[in-house]
């Protein structure tokens, strides 16, 4: 068996997104197969509730927001940026506490993004960047892939 995967929970398909919903894709449990895969939703975590307004990177990615230099910021304009670095840290003492090397996450979100995500005006243009998650697990020697299929 493979080692253990971290994967954002709402591919799994837990209503956990901003909007209460879902982001199940098919054939990711294929891509999964024969290995453990631990669920974990870094926005929940970080203590925000579900469904919550849609949030974004302001002034650079999740990189960024680790060192001190951006900020997340919903639509309604409330700075979120602790919620999600707390969630970002759980999400990374979960990977280490299964054991996982690797995580596949869910693309575009200011959390999970790996890439590419939203330029922070809430008009719907990606930029360049990671999300605050999938940053911090990256600086730690954890391969971030997105979730294939979307």
């Amino acid at each position: 068996m493979d080692s253990p995967v971290l994967v954002s929970a709402c591919l799994r398909g837990v209503p956990c997104r901003f909007d209460g919903r879902d982001k199940a894709v098919g054939g990711l449990d294929r891509v999964l197969a024969g290995r453990r895969v631990v669920e974990f939703c870094p926005e929940q975590a970080g203590g925000l509730p579900t469904p919550r307004a849609a949030a974004e990177l302001v002034g650079g990615d999740g990189h960024a927001v680790l060192d001190g230099r951006a900020r997340v910021v919903d639509a309604g304009g409330a700075d979120v940026t602790e919620a999600f670095r707390e969630g970002a840290r759980r999400a990374l003492a979960a990977a280490r506490r299964a054991g996982c090397t690797e995580a596949v996450l869910m693309p575009r979100s200011p959390s999970c993004g790996r890439g590419e995500v939203y330029d922070g005006e809430f008009r719907g243009v990606l930029v360049p960047g990671d999300g605050v998650t999938a940053a911090l697990l990256e600086r730690n020697g954890i391969a971030v892939r997105r979730a294939p299929g979307i």
